[in-house]
């Protein structure tokens, strides 16, 4: 069926065309999840996984850093929540190593193998968006969509750029910071290879910025706030977005807006365990995940043992 969806995404992006086929070839610590040992290397369990912002197919995607988590962590439930693929980079300039096929290939063997995954497409993936309830290699397309966890929240899922007027009401301008970001990227993996030689820790240069600018910050409350009134408006508890590569999990008035980051700075997703409890964590190679936020929160005595 990849086959047939390649072809028609072929009359929208041309560029696009030679990916497809291949589609189908085989080529801190968590309070509750339960952990085995695989391979030497921790295992996690989760009811339900969460993550976005991946952009495959370009130079930033931290492909390595996700295929890890992917093999290291297994769920009921997975959700895509958009620029899982890059069409915007696609479409300037080809690039596709095997470690993004690779990334592919996981998630259609998780689906294939029970795992239910649905797909909600991005601004930057958004060609997939005219296939809206369609069903391919086992994962399901759906432009937005919900889930109730097994403590009773309802979350809204969508991606959350139709809540950023840049995207929505000046395109041009949106593509244009997208190259702008690229070079951002590009530049601070020159800076963190730099600052590995000199044993220095990693550091994100556009996180810094976005931390530092006064207009970015507004940027990033604003669009908080739009997602949650929205959920509130609609009847949900919770609402789960990406799009700002900026993880997040706190109370907007009656809704708990959450954010699971993205895979291009952080290497973060939201994970619900089976006891209905939430997290962004933050996957380390080599380590256990860091946890970022947690909800509910751990009782205080508890916190630094889990810190």
């Amino acid at each position: 069926m990849w086959q047939e969806f390649g072809r028609g995404l072929k009359e929208k992006m041309q560029n696009l065309g030679p990916f497809f086929p291949t589609l189908t070839q085989e080529v801190p610590i968590m309070s509750d999840a339960m952990q085995t040992t695989v391979n030497a290397k921790i295992s996690m369990r989760y009811r339900s996984i969460f993550i976005s912002d991946v952009h495959l197919g370009t130079p930033g995607c931290q492909a390595a850093l996700l295929l890890d988590f992917l093999k290291h962590s297994e769920s009921e439930n997975l959700f895509l929540v958009g620029d899982i693929i890059d069409g915007w980079r696609l479409k300037r300039r080809w690039f596709w190593p095997q470690g993004h096929n690779d990334v592919l290939q996981k998630l259609l063997r998780k689906a294939r193998k029970g795992t239910k995954v649905i797909f909600v497409p991005g601004n930057h993936d958004e060609f997939i968006r005219d296939y809206d309830g369609l069903v391919f290699g086992e994962i399901e397309v759906r432009n937005s969509t919900e889930h109730i966890t097994a403590r009773g929240l309802k979350i809204l899922i969508i991606h959350g750029d139709e809540f950023d007027g840049v995207v929505r009401y000046h395109k041009w301008l949106a593509h244009l910071g997208s190259w702008a970001y690229d070079m951002t990227v590009v530049f601070n993996g020159w800076l963190n290879f730099a600052r590995r030689k000199l044993g220095m820790p990693y550091w994100s240069l556009s996180g810094y910025i976005k931390r530092q600018v006064k207009e970015a910050v507004k940027f990033i409350t604003n669009f908080e706030e739009a997602v949650s009134k929205h959920a509130f408006e609609n009847g949900f508890d919770a609402v789960l977005c990406g799009h700002i590569h900026h993880p997040a999990m706190r109370q907007i008035n009656d809704v708990l807006y959450l954010n699971d980051g993205d895979w291009v700075e952080t290497g973060s997703a939201l994970v619900e365990e089976m006891d209905g409890s939430l997290a962004v964590i933050k996957w380390q190679l080599g380590s256990e995940p860091k946890v970022l936020h947690r909800h509910p929160p751990l009782p205080p005595n508890l916190q630094s043992s889990a810190a």
